[in-house]
C-alpha cells in the first residue's frame, strides 16, 4: 500500500510538471526539468514522457565534458508544507514542497516598496498566478547552489544518496627490462550536502560501487589497462538502488 501510495503522489506530481513550463518558458525552461528529475528520481524513475526526458538529462550532464551535478535542485524552486506529518510517512510533503499554493513569504520592511535588494520570499515559484513574480534569473541568484528550503529532512534523503563518481583516468602496464608495474589513476567523487549542495572530493578505485565494470583486471598480475569513465548512483525514496555509467 505504501509503495503505491508514493507512486501515486509521484505520479500526480509529474502531471503538473507542464504547468511550471508555462511560466516565463524561454529563460526559465531549465526549472521545471530539475523538477521532473527531483521527482522523477524519487519515485524510481516511472514510466511516463517527463520522467523519459528527466532522465535523460540526468544522465546527460554527467556525460563528459563536463560532468555536471546530475540534479541541480537549485534550478527547481519549491514551496513547502508546514503542515506537520504525524503517521511517519513524508511522502505527501514531496508533493506539497512543489505546489504549495500559499508558502509564506519571509518579512521584510513595509515602510517601502519591495526591490529586488529587499528580502524576498524563501520560496519561489514559476507558477502563473502567483504574486509576487522574481525578475528573470533572480531565482538562481538566490539559491546559490542549494535548495531554497530546508530539505534537511529524511524524505530528502534520496537526494543525498545521489554519488558521482568521476573517472578521469586509470592506467595500468608494464615498463622497464623488469616488467615493472606501473599503476595511475584520478577519481573523484561528487556527493550532495544537507542541503542539496554539490560538492566534488578526491577519492580512488577503490572506493568504485560493485557495479562498476572496466577496472575487474586493475591490480591482477599488471594486463594492460587504460579506462575512463563516470558513474552515478542513487537510492529512490523506497531505498531501492540504482546506476548508470558513461564510458567514453
Amino acid at each position: 500500500m505504501l509503495r503505491s501510495t508514493s507512486r501515486f503522489i509521484v505520479a500526480s506530481a509529474i502531471g503538473a510538471l507542464p504547468i511550471l513550463g508555462e511560466a516565463n518558458h524561454a529563460s526559465a525552461q531549465s526549472y521545471p526539468i530539475d523538477c521532473a528529475i527531483l521527482l522523477c528520481l524519487s519515485g524510481g524513475w516511472p514510466a511516463s514522457v517527463p520522467c523519459t526526458r528527466a532522465r535523460a538529462e540526468f544522465i546527460r550532464r554527467i556525460t563528459p565534458w563536463p560532468v555536471e551535478p546530475p540534479l541541480q535542485i537549485w534550478r527547481c524552486p519549491m514551496g513547502a508544507s508546514y503542515d506537520p506529518i504525524d503517521d511517519g510517512d513524508y511522502r505527501g510533503r514531496l508533493y506539497d514542497i512543489l505546489f504549495d499554493a500559499a508558502p509564506p513569504p519571509q518579512s521584510r520592511p513595509v515602510s517601502r516598496p519591495r526591490t529586488e535588494t529587499d528580502a524576498t520570499p524563501a520560496v519561489l515559484s514559476l507558477i502563473p498566478d502567483r504574486e509576487a513574480r522574481l525578475s528573470n534569473g533572480f531565482a538562481l541568484r538566490l539559491a546559490q547552489g542549494r535548495a531554497d528550503i530546508d530539505i534537511s529532512g529524511p524524505e530528502f534523503n534520496f537526494v543525498r544518496s545521489i554519488r558521482v563518481y568521476d573517472v578521469r583516468y586509470a592506467r595500468q602496464h608494464e615498463s622497464g627490462r623488469d616488467g615493472d608495474c606501473n599503476r595511475t589513476a584520478s577519481v573523484r567523487l561528487g556527493t550532495y550536502g544537507v542541503q542539496g549542495d554539490f560538492a566534488w572530493t578526491p577519492t580512488s578505485l577503490a572506493a568504485l560501487p560493485d557495479a562498476h565494470v572496466g577496472l575487474e583486471r586493475w591490480g591482477d598480475h599488471c594486463p594492460g589497462i587504460f579506462h575512463r569513465s563516470v558513474f552515478v548512483d542513487w537510492r529512490d525514496y523506497e531505498g531501492n538502488y540504482g546506476y548508470e555509467q558513461v564510458n567514453y
